[in-house]
């Protein structure tokens, strides 16, 4: 795919790259006088034609090349453009063949990005999460997965006077408790579920069909939590993600201004059993301007100020006496010497798209 390429009827416009394509290369392109986005998938490649029996790599890269075609083909015909209703649905208009390559193809939008929900009001804060749960509903509702939920997904755009959120890239899309395989599944740990997680480490117990609609519930919550306070709950340092804290039963730690009927509605979502957390419905109608109104950060008590004076004089030789060394008003620190506070993540905090391969 270069400039100028004309693929399938799509006439490249610009420059492909893969910034913050994973493995895809993108491009906008033209096709009878509208303007569209292109992506080239790397993976997998058809295997070339020939003209006697295929040996057995290509059968099984065939074979492969198969399942990744239907399950896009599915996905498309599932999110019919007049089914989403709303609008904020980008769905994909074309996806071919050509050569060994697959392509998709979404007409190209307004990819303008509000970098800090946190900002808005809350009233304006629970119409854009609103209009997120609604979309994710459409998917929902359907029994399809999004599999990819996370900020770099959701565009979060002005329209008059309120912000929307338009959920885009649903190439890791798939129906509920039937996902790709654990060597072929794609995602970011740091918005994936605990089971998402524990599936692609071959986890005992852990089956396909524990890959349901509840998967995208967890990132939704770490979302809205983003959304209203500017960063992830916190998480204890020995952990990358919040799905390895949860699988490892540690807590996550949500923000004290968060309304507190929020706080249960994001802690519910967040709960490490898939079977545990609400539906989208009840996300939406759990928005409200109150529910995201934040409140002040509670004042820590005062400490016992620390012990400053240099330490007695060590006694004569063979005076003997037992010392206590005490730290008031401090944490305990950790055996690597910090104090074992859990982590919060900034928005800006964000781990790149990845695939694991754990054949």
């Amino acid at each position: 795919m270069k400039l100028d390429d004309v693929i399938n009827g799509y006439r490249i416009t610009t420059q492909p790259t893969n910034a913050g394509g994973g493995k895809c290369m993108w491009a906008f392109a033209e096709r009878d006088g509208r303007e569209y986005f292109i992506k080239r998938f790397l993976d997998p490649k058809r295997p070339k034609d020939s003209s006697g029996p295929p040996s057995r790599s290509a059968r099984i890269r065939l074979h492969a090349c198969e399942e990744f075609a239907d399950r896009h083909r599915h996905i498309m015909a599932a999110l019919e453009p007049d089914q989403a209703g709303g609008g904020n649905l980008v769905l994909a208009q074309d996806f071919f063949c050509e050569g060994s390559t697959y392509y998709k193809v979404t007409e190209r939008i307004d990819t303008s990005n509000l970098d800090s929900p946190h900002t808005l009001s809350s009233g304006k804060k629970s119409i854009l999460l609103k209009t997120l749960g609604h979309s994710l509903r459409q998917l929902h509702d359907i029994e399809v997965v999004h599999g990819d939920l996370k900020p770099d997904n959701v565009l979060v755009q002005k329209a008059t006077v309120f912000h929307t959120a338009k959920l885009i890239d649903f190439d890791d899309a798939f129906v509920s408790g039937s996902p790709p395989g654990r060597e072929e599944i794609a995602g970011d740990v740091l918005y994936a579920a605990p089971e998402w997680l524990r599936y692609v480490q071959g986890e005992e117990g852990t089956g396909p069909q524990l890959l349901t609609t509840a998967s995208d519930i967890f990132a939704l919550g770490l979302l809205t939590h983003l959304y209203l306070t500017g960063g992830l709950p916190a998480f204890p340092d020995a952990h990358d993600s919040p799905a390895e804290a949860v699988n490892a039963g540690a807590a996550l730690v949500l923000d004290p201004r968060l309304a507190p009927g929020m706080r249960v509605l994001i802690g519910r979502m967040c709960a490490v059993m898939p079977g545990e957390r609400p539906g989208v419905g009840a996300f939406v109608s759990a928005l409200t301007p109150e529910s995201c109104e934040l409140g002040p950060v509670a004042a820590e008590p005062p400490r016992r100020p620390v012990r400053t004076e240099p330490e007695p004089a060590a006694p004569p030789a063979g005076e003997g006496r037992s010392r206590l060394r005490t730290n008031i008003g401090g944490s305990e620190p950790s055996a690597d010497g910090g104090g074992g506070e859990p982590r919060r993540r900034s928005d800006s905090a964000r781990t790149s798209r990845v695939r694991i391969n754990w054949s």
